[in-house]
């Protein structure tokens, strides 16, 4: 494995949640690896501008932020407190700075069968932030989830609906996710994939493997590359073949990963890397 293997790799923090900021930008500096995603929560207890500097002293570059989001509530007060936190993600990605704000568009609210209401304040939602975000140098970049997220985290299930969303506004402005976790199972990702491409609208491509059994409560059953399901080189194939030269980030939401030496777990993981999507 050379540093070219790992030339677009980018390590997304939660995949190695073991580790402290400085430890991740250390350790991957280490590694020759010099992309990391980064999300809000950890950002914040560090310091938004403390790691900004952090990471570019270890001459890393910043994929993405995770996560924005959570559009669909119906009550007015909740949805301008969450325009806010909005606000305020994408002015913490212009700091960092990273171009890529990943939303998570949030699931029914209680009591609520209307996907398609739920869907359209997404859609308010994003007309909102569109120019907020363009203006500050970030796109926003709807992340379809797994169909079983729909009920409570993510009305967008499908690269067709993100697309549908995301094509009433500019591509600067709006885009998507594309994460082989949430899409694999899905006949019609190649060809949205495509349409994606062809409009300018892939602004993050993400690998995690789908394994099974999954585990109780779902948000942890993330596999390792190569564990599970996904064939990783046709996804890199048809997002390559779109026209997307980005970085690849591994985003992986693993307890058994997490309880491993970090330093074991990273080399794992690019090797996973190279062995199964380069």
């Amino acid at each position: 494995m050379t540093n070219g293997d790992l030339a677009r790799l980018s390590i997304n923090q939660e995949t190695i949640k073991q580790w402290s900021l400085p430890e991740l930008a250390e350790g991957c500096a280490k590694a020759g690896i010099g992309k990391v995603g980064l999300w809000r929560a950890p950002v914040q207890a560090y310091g938004v501008e403390r790691t900004a500097r952090l990471l570019a002293d270890a001459g890393l570059t910043v994929t993405s932020l995770c996560r924005g989001g959570f559009f669909t509530a119906l009550d007015p007060s909740e949805r301008a407190r969450a325009l806010d936190d909005n606000r305020a993600a994408i002015d913490e990605a212009a700091a960092l700075p990273t171009d890529t704000l990943v939303l998570v568009s949030g699931g029914l609210p209680p009591g609520s069968r209307d996907l398609h209401g739920a869907r359209e304040r997404v859609a308010d939602a994003l007309a909102e932030l569109g120019p907020y975000a363009a203006e500050r140098g970030v796109r926003l970049a709807i992340e379809p989830l797994h169909p079983m997220y729909a009920s409570d985290r993510c009305v967008v299930s499908t690269l067709t609906q993100a697309l549908d969303l995301a094509e009433r506004f500019p591509a600067e402005q709006v885009g998507v996710v594309v994460d082989t976790y949430h899409l694999w199972w899905d006949d019609r990702a190649p060809a949205q994939i495509a349409r994606a491409g062809a409009g300018g609208r892939i602004h993050s491509f993400q690998l995690a493997d789908w394994i099974t059994p999954l585990p109780a409560g779902v948000l942890l059953g993330r596999g390792q590359l190569g564990d599970g399901s996904v064939d990783f080189r046709a996804f890199r194939r048809d997002v390559e073949s779109a026209g997307f030269e980005g970085p690849i980030e591994v985003e992986i939401f693993n307890e058994a990963l997490w309880a491993r030496d970090g330093a074991e777990a990273l080399a794992e993981v690019a090797a996973r890397y190279v062995q199964h999507a380069c």
